[in-house]
């Protein structure tokens, strides 16, 4: 079993950055690949960005804003969120996956208001 642990959301006005974290509880972190989702009211839980190794993929809607690193002997995922709009206000929650294991946090809010 893997925990998974994000922190750093809040709120902030637009046009801001916020950096979130996600730290995993394994020893074999560099061996998953981590994916950040977000889901915001009454909306379906989507993808926002995926790191496996070096390899960066984002969603359409984050792409050139937000920027997803891993810090393996950290054994942590970050989201570097910039240029914030109101319609990125949701619950960010870290994922992590190896081979056919699937593990996520609580979860952290991200209010993007002003």
């Amino acid at each position: 079993q893997v925990r998974l642990v994000e922190s750093g959301g809040g709120l902030v006005q637009p046009g801001g950055s916020l950096r979130l974290s996600c730290a995993a509880s394994t020893i074999s972190f560099s061996l998953f690949a981590m994916k950040w989702y977000r889901q915001a009211p009454g909306q379906q839980r989507e993808w926002v960005a995926s790191i496996t190794g070096s390899s960066t993929n984002y969603a359409d809607s984050v792409k050139d804003r937000f920027t997803i690193s891993r810090d393996n002997a950290k054994n942590t995922v970050y989201l570097q969120m910039n240029s914030l709009r109101p319609e990125d206000t949701a619950v960010y929650y870290c994922n992590a996956n190896f081979q056919l294991s699937s593990y996520w946090g609580q979860g952290t809010q991200v209010t993007v208001s002003s």
